[in-house]
C-alpha cells in the first residue's frame, strides 16, 4: 500500500498554488475508469492516499456514484463472470476476493445466489479438463494431487476437488482407451 500523504502534498499547478482538491480528484477517478472498473473503496483508498481530503473524496466519488461511473453492484457482477471464465474461481473465492476489493456483503450475495452445485461443479470439470495435459507426464498420485490442490486453491471444498478430478481422470482415460 502506498504511503499516505499529508493534504499539502497535492500536487500543484504551473503557479506554484495547490490545485484544486475536488478537480484533482475528479481526475484522479477518471485516468483509474479508464483503465479498468473500480470500486468505489478502491478509488477512495486511492486518493485518501494521495493526499486528497475525505470531504472532497465523497464528494467526487458520490458524484461518480450518482451518474453511474462508479457501481459496485456492477463491478461485482462483471468480475464474478471473469473470474469463473477465466480462473474458474468459485464462489468462496470469489466473496473473499469481493471482499477485500471493497464490495458490501448484500451485493456480493446477490452475484454469487444464482451460481448452482451444478455449475460449479461444471465449472470445476472444466478447469480440471483444461490441465490434465499438463500433468499427464506425472504419476496418478501426483497428478490427483496437484489437480485437488488447485480446485482447492481456487475454493471448492476437498470432496468435490476429489469427485472432479476421478471423473476427469476416468473420462480422460475412457476416451485414450477407445
Amino acid at each position: 500500500m502506498r504511503q499516505r500523504r499529508r493534504a499539502s502534498d497535492l500536487p500543484t499547478d504551473s503557479e506554484g498554488r495547490e490545485v484544486d482538491p475536488v478537480e484533482y480528484a475528479r481526475s484522479v477517478v477518471l485516468r483509474r475508469l479508464a483503465a479498468s472498473a473500480r470500486t468505489r473503496r478502491d478509488l477512495a483508498d486511492d486518493l485518501l492516499s494521495r493526499g486528497v481530503p475525505l470531504e472532497a473524496v465523497n464528494e467526487v466519488l458520490d458524484r461518480f456514484v450518482d451518474v453511474g461511473l462508479v457501481n459496485d453492484a456492477e463491478f461485482a457482477r462483471l468480475w464474478v463472470e471473469s473470474r469463473r471464465r477465466s480462473r474458474g474461481s468459485a464462489p468462496r473465492v470469489l466473496r473473499q476476493e469481493l471482499m477485500e476489493k471493497g464490495v458490501e456483503p448484500e451485493l456480493i450475495d446477490a452475484c454469487l445466489v444464482d451460481i448452482s452445485a451444478d455449475e460449479q461443479r461444471s465449472d470445476a470439470r472444466r478447469l480440471v479438463d483444461s490441465k490434465l495435459r499438463s500433468v499427464a507426464r506425472f504419476d496418478e498420485a501426483t497428478q490427483v494431487r496437484r489437480l485437488v490442490n488447485l480446485l482447492v486453491r481456487r475454493g471448492y471444498s476437498p470432496s468435490t476437488a476429489f469427485e472432479v478430478v476421478r471423473e476427469s481422470r476416468d473420462a480422460s482415460c475412457a476416451a485414450t482407451h477407445s
